[in-house]
């Protein structure tokens, strides 16, 4: 893959994007300061990295630090022509003027116990006289005579030039009233992210194995299906909703990640039949650790699917964490932080496991470790 990068703005992980404006948007709230403290923010990146993803990760993250509801009002860019913004022109009620009907977009709850975002998705591949009416919007807040409330937030998200998807240069005059971030990906982050929403085990331990296959998106290729943490989510939504058998779902499978990596997907997906029981290391048996590193990968990625079933029956969660003391080292790493992240409060359930803190007292310097 070519490796694209803006020249002059931070790039971050999807995660780090999350938490960094979370905490920020959150630590204004909580002050009580006007939203305009915080600049609107134009997220860059390469088709399906997760950058509306992210927008819904950081409204769930303010609601954790703020305990306000946060409404995100999603809109496409690339949908409207400048008159949507502004608003339909109609006579006033003497005949005399025009006065302009309100976009829906501005229909917002202006209470005190709400955040509004609005996020201008796909903003690049707007058409330019477009993107001009949003100037008001990202700086402003306002358009023409409309005013979104004080409780919003504008967060905006698009593709770069340079990634060969529908992206139009975006003027200078638009670009100095925004706050830039290029959002990249990262397996760490992103598995962290897997776990804690559920994607599918078979999705999570293959990549674990094949890391490069998270992103092979290349602006210089033809390819119309290729991996992209967008496209594995919609993997992971077939193999959970309708069927979790990778070689009957394997057409489907290809049409999204393209036939030579669901062809891989497929041969590894074998790994699955010689695993030794998941359920029996929950019950305490003793069990056969496997030798080979993709098959440690698919079996630390089923133990973790197991555990969050049975996330209160600490008896099979300690069983477990005693079979991780003969896993290899950074097997037991990826394994105990999976578990972390099944819930934002699940490490104080942990702590209540003499197991757990056993691990902690004797491998516990390993989390810190690069999975």
């Amino acid at each position: 893959m070519t490796d694209v990068r803006l020249t002059n703005v931070p790039s971050m992980s999807v995660g780090k994007t999350v938490s960094t404006l979370a905490d920020a948007y959150s630590a204004v709230i909580n002050k009580g300061l006007p939203m305009n403290t915080m600049p609107s923010v134009m997220m860059w990146g390469p088709p399906g990295v997760g950058k509306s993803q992210a927008v819904r990760q950081i409204a769930s993250e303010i609601t954790e630090h703020t305990g306000k509801r946060v409404e995100v009002t999603d809109v496409r860019l690339l949908l409207f022509n400048p008159i949507d913004l502004r608003g339909i022109p109609t006579s006033d009620a003497d005949k005399k003027f025009a006065v302009w009907l309100r976009p829906q977009i501005f229909d917002m709850d202006e209470s005190s116990d709400v955040v509004n975002i609005l996020f201008l998705d796909e903003i690049s591949a707007a058409p330019q006289s477009v993107q001009a009416a949003a100037y008001q919007i990202t700086l402003d807040k306002t358009v023409g005579e409309h005013k979104l409330p004080d409780n919003c937030i504008v967060i905006a998200a698009g593709n770069r030039t340079t990634d060969r998807s529908v992206a139009y240069k975006m003027p200078k005059a638009l670009a100095n009233r925004l706050m830039h971030i290029e959002v990249e990906s990262t397996f760490s982050a992103w598995r962290e992210w897997a776990v804690k929403t559920g994607v599918n085990p078979k999705v999570i331990g293959f990549l674990s194995f094949r890391q490069d296959y998270l992103m092979k998106f290349d602006s210089g290729n033809d390819d119309t299906a290729f991996p992209t943490p967008r496209s594995w989510e919609m993997v992971s939504r077939l193999l959970n909703g309708v069927d979790d058998d990778v070689d009957k779902m394997y057409p489907l499978i290809a049409g999204i990640v393209g036939s030579g990596v669901a062809i891989e997907l497929r041969t590894w997906d074998k790994i699955y039949d010689k695993l030794p029981s998941v359920e029996k290391i929950f019950e305490g048996e003793d069990v056969q650790v496997p030798a080979a590193p993709d098959a440690m990968y698919a079996l630390t990625s089923s133990m973790t699917a197991y555990a969050r079933e049975h996330m209160d029956d600490t008896d099979a969660i300690a069983n477990s964490i005693r079979f991780a003391d003969k896993l290899p080292p950074d097997f037991g790493v990826i394994l105990l932080k999976d578990y972390m992240y099944l819930s934002p409060d699940y490490k104080r359930t942990l702590m209540k496991i003499p197991e757990f803190n056993r691990w902690m007292q004797t491998r516990g310097g390993l989390l810190n470790a690069v999975i």
